[in-house]
C-alpha cells in the first residue's frame, strides 16, 4: 500500500503544483487521470523520490518515503513521460546496462533477467537492433522492460500510451494488465480510456488537488441523472454554453452532440446520459474550474 498524506508541492516560482495531497493506493493497478498541467507529472515524481515535497508525508508499506528514498528506490520501477537513453547501443546492451545499475552483479542472473524481459515485452526479435530505430510503441515497451528490472513492487508509468497508434497501445496496455495485481502500479495519464480498460481504482487530479477517487464502475453509477445530451446545429453552441454548463461536445453527422451538466432535469428535448467514465472525468474537470476562483481567493 502506497499512503500519500497531505502531500504538496511549490515550486520556487511560486506555482502551487501539488495542494494537499492525500490519496491510498493498494495493489493493483491504479489510474490517476488528468489533464495536462494538474500536477500528475510532479506527483510521480514526488512518489519516485525525484524531489522532495514541500509539505506531506508519503509511505510505502513500512518506509518513509522522503526520510528514506533509497529503500524505495530499491524496489521502484519507474516510466517516465519522456525518458532517455543511448541510442545507438542496442536494447539488450542497454538492459544488461540498467540491470548493472540497478545492482544484478551476476552476469548470468542479468542474462536471466533481460532476456525474460525482453520476451515479456515482445521485443526479443529486435534484442540486437540499436534504440534509435525503435518506433514509438517498442520505445515505450522498452522503456516498462527497464522499469520491470529487479521485480520492483511499486511501478509507475506517466503519461506510457500518448502518441501510440491503437494496436500498439492495446499491445502496451495488455503488458500492463500481465505485470499482475501482487505490485503497486500508478498509471498516470490524461487518456480516459486507459483508466476505463484497467484500473479497479482511480483518482481524478486537477489543479494540484484531487477532485474525485473511487471505483471507476461506482463513480459511473453515482453520476446518473447529472449528465445530459442533446444533438444541436453548430451555429447553436454559444447560445447552449451561454445558459448550460457544457461538459463535453463531438461532432457527429455534420451537427453537434453537447453534454452538460446539470441536477436536474434541463428539458428542452435534453434526455439523460447514461453515461461512461469519460462523462464522470468530464463533469469532474467542470467542478473543480467552477470551484477555482473561490479556492483560489
Amino acid at each position: 500500500m502506497l499512503e500519500l498524506a497531505n502531500v504538496s508541492h511549490v515550486y520556487p516560482n511560486g506555482t502551487r503544483a501539488l495542494d494537499d495531497v492525500t490519496l491510498s493506493v493498494p495493489k493493483g493497478m491504479y489510474g490517476l487521470l488528468g489533464p495536462n498541467g494538474a500536477g500528475k507529472s510532479t506527483l510521480m515524481r514526488t512518489v519516485a523520490t525525484l524531489q522532495t515535497p514541500t509539505a506531506g508525508s508519503i509511505r510505502f508499506g513500512d518506509i518513509d518515503v522522503i526520510a528514506n528514498p533509497e529503500a524505495v528506490r530499491e524496489r521502484l520501477g519507474y516510466l517516465p513521460q519522456d525518458f532517455g537513453v543511448y541510442p545507438r547501443v542496442s536494447a539488450y546492451d542497454m538492459l544488461d546496462h540498467m540491470a548493472v545499475l540497478k545492482g544484478i552483479a551476476s552476469a548470468a542472473d542479468r542474462k536471466a533477467t533481460v532476456e525474460t524481459l525482453l520476451n515479456q515485452t515482445n521485443l526479443w526479435a529486435v534484442r540486437k537492433k540499436a534504440i534509435a530505430g525503435f518506433s514509438g510503441g517498442m520505445r515505450q515497451r522498452f522503456g516498462i522492460a527497464q522499469a520491470l528490472i529487479g521485480n520492483p513492487q511499486l511501478i509507475i508509468v506517466d503519461e506510457p500510451t500518448a502518441g501510440l497508434d491503437p494496436e500498439e497501445r492495446n499491445r502496451f496496455l495488455n503488458l500492463l494488465a500481465e505485470i499482475g495485481e501482487d505490485v503497486v502500479i500508478i498509471l498516470s495519464t490524461h487518456i480516459v480510456d486507459d483508466v476505463a480498460d484497467l484500473c479497479p481504482r482511480m483518482a481524478v487530479l486537477a489543479g494540484g488537488r484531487i477532485q474525485l477517487e473511487g471505483a471507476p464502475l461506482d463513480l459511473i453509477a453515482r453520476s446518473r441523472g447529472t449528465v445530459w445530451a442533446k444533438t444541436i446545429g453548430r451555429d447553436e453552441m454559444a447560445d447552449y454554453a451561454t445558459a448550460h454548463e457544457v461538459i463535453s461536445t463531438r461532432l457527429f453527422a455534420g451537427r453537434t452532440i453537447i453534454h452538460i451538466l446539470s441536477d436536474t432535469d434541463p428539458e428542452n428535448g435534453f434526455t439523460a446520459v447514461d453515461g461512461g467514465l469519460e462523462d464522470v472525468y468530464f463533469a469532474t474537470l467542470a467542478r473543480s474550474r467552477r470551484a477555482a476562483p473561490a479556492h483560489a481567493a
